[in-house]
Formats: C-alpha cells, structure tokens, sequence
C-alpha cells in the first residue's frame, strides 16, 4: 500500500490508527474549540494524532426543518482556527464542486459523502484541489466498486486517497456492516477506515430524524480493527442528546479518551500478530 501524509500524520501507520474525530456539524466555536482540546489532551495522554472532524454545512437532512450550520464561512473559519491552535489537520464534506474551492482554502482533507461517491465531478474537483480526500463508500455501493471512486480522483494526479465503510442499507431505516466489505475495499490498495458512528444509524427512522444505536460502537470498532483497517472515524459531541444532528450515535466527549485507549491497545496487538 502506498503512502502518503496529512500534516505530519503517516497514512497508513503500522503503530497507531488513523483517527478522525469530532462532532457531525460546527454548532458554534465553543463547542468545537471545547471537542478539539479534548482531542489534543488525548493525543498527549495516549500518543496518537487527530484529524479533526466538522462538517461546516449539512446538505444531507432528513427534513428540510433540520439545523443545516451556521454560516458556511463562519464554520469554516473555526475549522481554520483549531487547525491553527491545536496543530492538527482538519477534514469537512464538500457537496458541490463550488464546495471545493470555498473550504480547500481552510482545511487539509475533504469528505465526499457516501451518498455522493459517485459524482464524478465532485471527485474530479476533489482530487484537483491536492488535498488528501476521504471517500465514504455509498450504502448502496458494492465495496469492491469503491476502486473506481478512487480512481477518478487518482487521475487528477492526487494519489491521496482514502476510503471509508459506513454501512449498508438493509431494507428500510437501517444499515449494517458487512466485514467483507473491509478486506474487499483494502485490495484497491488504498487505505481503508470504518465509521463507527455513521455505521450505527437509522436513517430516517425517528419521525423526521435518523434514529441510531451508539450502543453498538464499540463492539463493531473492535471489529474493524481486528478486521485490519487503517483508521477509525467517530462524531463525538460533548452532550450528544442535545446534538443539532445525529444525536441518537455521537459518542459523548468524556467517554472517548477511553475508547481510544482501547482501540490503540488492540490495533497494536492485531498489528504484531500480523508481523508474526
């Protein structure tokens, strides 16, 4: 596998996961700046480093009632100001090529949502920017598909590709996660991370909201790591009832030191079995 940097964060990394963490959507700078000196104070205690995480506007809501953001510059300038005081990359979703050029100014990955991992302008203007891309994989997407994902941002010359499970639709309101998928995704040769949140969702199943189960985070993490991926992505939120969106699957921001403590400790054991 080839690979590449974000920041001074090796992708992939043989010693530590690739963590990407922080809340589904810039609420307000308190909020965010609160999550990402958790994060740092973490990175501290544990070793490991943070991309993170901060969508500066939904596009994608159950209803058209739903909060959507505040301000996509005023967002995207919290998202610049944590890169900035805490030293750490910073990744939001872009949902249109105009999307592209406004946020690749403030941050140092782009997200294409699942449900658009197959727009190939969206990919193409993603790749062009030349900044890393996180590529989601759609619930409707087989995931030995995701390669030609990959590949459109590839041909722009961008070898900085990631690529990210989230579960898939199995009937109405609910996904789950095919182990299979994981492996499948990783013989493209590009790195492979699971979101353990978004995979939790419900979508559309609470009256106007996606519905969740966050009980089930952890088990199908320490799945994934086992299963080998490359990294891990979490919305964490320091009061996820109150969330302004996916408040039934933000893990809550005092809980996730000890997750991370967890996942590394077993990362590092799958990794030595694998050396072995």
């Amino acid at each position: 596998m080839e690979k590449f940097s974000i920041g001074s964060i090796s992708v992939p990394d043989s010693s530590t996961p690739l963590f990407i963490a922080g809340p589904c959507v810039i609420e307000n700078r308190a909020m965010a700046l609160q999550t990402a000196e958790e994060l740092q104070r973490i990175s501290q205690q544990e070793g490991v480093r943070f991309i993170f995480k901060g969508s500066y506007r939904k596009a994608n809501r159950t209803s058209g009632s739903s909060f959507t953001g505040i301000g996509d510059t005023e967002a995207l300038e919290v998202l610049a100001e944590i890169r900035q005081s805490y030293n750490m990359p910073v990744i939001t979703d872009v949902h249109e090529t105009k999307d592209v050029t406004l946020a690749a100014r403030y941050v140092d990955v782009l997200q294409i949502p699942a449900f658009l991992c197959r727009q190939t302008e969206l990919l193409v203007a993603a790749g062009e920017s030349g900044l890393a891309v996180n590529i989601k994989k759609g619930q409707f997407m087989a995931p030995e598909d995701m390669v030609l994902a990959a590949d459109k941002v590839v041909q722009t010359g961008n070898r900085r590709v990631m690529l990210t499970e989230r579960g898939s639709s199995f009937g109405y309101h609910n996904l789950v996660v095919d182990f299979r998928g994981l492996a499948k995704m990783a013989e493209s040769g590009y790195p492979v991370l699971y979101d353990a949140t978004h995979s939790l969702q419900l979508p559309g199943a609470g009256q106007g909201v996606s519905g969740g189960e966050r009980q089930y985070v952890m088990p199908l993490a320490r799945a994934a790591v086992a299963a080998g991926v490359d990294g891990l992505f979490f919305e964490i939120h320091p009061d996820p009832p109150k969330a302004l969106s996916d408040s039934t699957t933000q893990v809550a921001l005092a809980d996730f030191g000890t997750m991370v403590k967890q996942l590394l400790h077993l990362y590092r054991c799958v990794h030595t079995l694998h050396s072995l």
